[in-house]
């Protein structure tokens, strides 16, 4: 994995050009390549988890805010490594609330008969998550991946709307990839709105969550959403933790 500066961390997102509210970068892995994350990611995960072996049926992994989709893919190109002719098939779905973003992932997208993008904000809709589980006969997916969105969501819709997240994608999942950004990006995010002449997020100075914003993540999943932490892959060049729950 390529080295990081540690000045370059929450603050790349400053001097990117595509810097949204939201999060929805438009050159966002020029300065967060996928390896950063897949580096820590056994290639053998889905198998670990029990998805593999010649089980027959579909195995769904679900791309929280995908952006422009370059990790969706490489991700899924680092689990599933051999020919899916028999049994279990792998199908990955990705949604970013940015349609400009999801139109340049369906453009694109190499892996069109496993992977699809859809315009989609989970704050306000999950009807075509629950349509596309319908479609493959499956009550959840399989794997989760919220990486990297958790302080978009909490910025923008408070508290309570963070853990409104968690307990949705909980209730979906039968295992949950997280990676909360850390308090200082909240502080980084903040400033980088100020130099775009925009005013503070609403929720802001008003969060009752700071400091080990994971750590909360981690007690609400585990208290109230039926998930247990099964294993952490260590940190992020960018000193975020990734953390693989399971549902009990």
């Amino acid at each position: 994995m390529a080295a990081c500066p540690t000045a370059f961390d929450c603050d790349a997102e400053l001097n990117d050009p595509g810097a949204a509210p939201y999060g929805n970068f438009i050159n966002y892995y020029t300065f967060n390549p996928p390896e950063n994350r897949l580096s820590l990611i056994p290639g053998s995960l889905l198998h670990d988890l029990g998805y593999g072996g010649g089980t027959e049926g579909d195995t769904l992994i679900l791309d929280v805010g995908c952006n422009s989709g370059e990790l969706s893919v490489a991700f899924y190109k680092h689990l599933v490594q051999e020919d899916q002719s028999e049994g279990r098939r792998v199908h990955l779905l990705g949604f970013d609330l940015d349609e400009a973003l999801i139109q340049r992932a369906q453009q694109n997208n190499p892996l069109r008969g496993s992977i699809a993008f859809i315009p989609l904000d989970i704050t306000k809709d999950t009807e075509q998550l629950q349509d596309y589980l319908r479609l493959h006969g499956c009550p959840r997916f399989h794997l989760c991946l919220c990486l990297a969105v958790t302080m978009w969501i909490h910025l923008n819709h408070g508290d309570a709307g963070l853990l409104r997240l968690l307990s949705r994608l909980a209730s979906i999942s039968q295992h949950l990839l997280l990676e909360a950004q850390p308090w200082k990006c909240y502080r980084s995010a903040a400033r980088r709105l100020r130099k775009l002449g925009r005013s503070d997020f609403d929720h802001f100075k008003s969060l009752d969550i700071r400091g080990d914003v994971a750590g909360h993540a981690r007690e609400h999943l585990e208290r109230h959403c039926g998930m247990e932490l099964i294993q952490s892959f260590g940190s992020t060049a960018w000193d975020r933790k990734l953390l693989l729950f399971r549902r009990r």
